[in-house]
């Protein structure tokens, strides 16, 4: 098999935020460069799984990771399991595995990148490594927000506080959030307020409880969602779910792959004294979602 030579950005991305983002663009400015193509090495879990024993709640599924990699220009993501053996291979083995299997020609990281058994690799072993083979390695610096450095761990306290907005601006994007639809127990539609039930992956992390200005894109076009994130104490619901009312679409979504964009937190999930009350509140909801979106149109915002 004919490897193609490419420069890779190494981490686990989990959001793939502006950090992150720093990583993509040198990898591939150094690959136009070099006329290689530009590519990830990450892995299909947490690190920390095995190395800490702490199960961290993801940002992303590892489906919209990769689609938000590709979106940032790379041209393969490779996944590799995170296992014991990956663990405790020596840093010197896993980049041989780099040069070998994948044909690197390069290399990018970010300044607190660790690698190999227990992490005994590091940004500066890289360069070493990278300098000895003959191939370039960029080492990139930390990026900040407001003198806030950019981390997933800060984005996942934004994101269970509920905090959409201030999360964006460190991801770079709106959080989103990808997930089948399921049949549910049609009382919306019954209200007027169809909703969308989209399963929950699990160890994915899901923002505050509570109802979210957000968008979607059906079939090429986008639509405003006012979205649901909690356990629906009004019609005393059962397990966590994540509920949209797509504004202006109305069409069978079932078995089908639904992504979420959030935008704006609106209010906190609570039980109401009635269900008109609570029908009532959804369409303010809804009005304050349109809302939202035609005033980030009329002021030229990218969406």
């Amino acid at each position: 098999m004919i490897i193609e030579k490419t420069i890779y950005a190494l981490g686990f991305f989990d959001g793939v935020h502006l950090g992150h983002q720093a990583l993509l663009a040198e990898c591939r400015e150094l690959a136009n460069q070099l006329g290689c193509k530009a590519g990830v090495v990450t892995f299909l879990g947490h690190p920390d799984r095995l190395v800490s024993g702490v199960k961290t709640a993801l940002i992303n599924t590892p489906a919209d990771r990769s689609r938000l990699l590709r979106r940032y220009s790379m041209d393969t993501v490779i996944e590799l399991p995170f296992d014991k053996k990956l663990m405790k291979m020596p840093y010197t083995t896993f980049f041989r595995m780099l040069l070998k299997e994948y044909g690197a020609a390069g290399l990018v990281c970010g300044h607190d990148f660790r690698f190999g058994n227990l992490g005994e690799g590091n940004a500066e072993k890289l360069q070493a490594a990278c300098a000895e083979a003959g191939i370039p390695c960029v080492v990139v610096p930390e990026q900040k927000v407001d003198g806030i450095t950019v981390s997933s761990t800060h984005i996942r306290q934004l994101l269970e506080q509920g905090d959409v907005e201030t999360a964006a601006r460190f991801l770079g994007h709106p959080h989103i959030f990808t997930g089948t639809v399921v049949p549910g127990r049609h009382l919306g539609r019954t209200l007027g307020i169809p909703t969308a039930n989209l399963v929950l992956p699990k160890g994915v992390l899901m923002p505050e409880f509570g109802v979210y200005a957000c968008r979607t894109c059906i079939d090429g076009k986008t639509y405003p969602a006012v979205t649901n994130v909690g356990v629906r104490p009004t019609v005393e619901g059962w397990g966590v779910t994540v509920e949209p009312w797509i504004l202006g679409f109305d069409g069978d979504l079932y078995g089908q792959s639904l992504t979420l964009e959030f935008y704006k937190y609106l209010r906190p999930e609570r039980k109401f004294p009635s269900l008109a009350d609570l029908q009532a509140e959804i369409q303010k909801n809804a009005a304050e979602t349109e809302k939202y979106f035609e005033n980030i149109l009329y002021n030229g915002e990218n969406l």
